[in-house]
């Protein structure tokens, strides 16, 4: 009797966890940040606990887990409304190698060493460090790099000076330019900066996303 019921706690358990994450949304499983990881944890601990332990009832587990799953969706809503919010919770990307030079004290605070910048960069083909013009350690961990072309001349500056309706000031500041080179850029295009989800400064210009181009 008591295996029938560690069965049957677990088939209720699989697929309720397959509804949760559903709801979550995509990222919980592609794209885990800090948040979403203790959340993840947390969901499997206490399954672990109520699957082991057929003495109590199933929604001694169940009902924690859906109060974790609506304060992770309120706490997406808010991050998707405020950078400080979506700042506190996921971090910032962090350059780990910018314009060809190892940002080393940056690599210190986020606790991130050369053998793991070496193992990352090998796992996208890359063999010399000299070869990066930029290198990204992402909220998640991952690392994305963006080598010198064929000619090693500089590229864009890979980061949006625009974002979400908001104008990146520090991103502006990073590549040398000034935010009324971006203003004036949007007024001849007769546009404003809240219009603007996404804007890419490249070759004195940007690339341009509005609100009203998205589906």
């Amino acid at each position: 009797m008591e295996y029938i019921r560690i069965i049957m706690r677990t088939g209720f358990f699989y697929f309720f966890i397959i509804l949760i994450y559903r709801i979550l949304g995509k990222r919980e499983v592609g794209q885990l940040g800090i948040v979403d990881l203790i959340v993840s944890i947390l969901i499997a601990e206490l399954v672990a606990i109520s699957v082991e332990d057929t003495g109590k009832s199933i929604m001694m587990s169940a009902i924690p887990i859906l109060v974790l799953t609506l304060l992770q969706i309120v706490l997406s809503i808010a991050s998707l409304k405020s950078d400080k919010v979506r700042s506190l919770l996921d971090g910032n990307p962090t350059f780990i190698i910018k314009n060809g030079k190892i940002k080393y004290k940056e690599m210190i605070k986020q606790k991130y060493n050369l053998d793991d910048l070496l193992t990352q960069l090998r796992e996208k083909g890359e063999r010399n460090i000299g070869d990066i013009e930029y290198a990204i350690l992402e909220n998640n961990g991952s690392l994305s790099i963006f080598p010198y072309n064929n000619k090693n001349e500089k590229s864009p500056f890979p980061m949006p000076v625009i974002l979400d309706g908001k104008l990146q000031k520090k991103i502006i500041k990073e590549i040398g330019k000034d935010e009324q080179i971006v203003t004036d850029i949007l007024i001849k295009r007769n546009l404003q900066i809240k219009d603007i989800f996404y804007a890419f400064y490249k070759n004195n210009s940007l690339f341009i996303i509005k609100y009203n181009d998205l589906k």
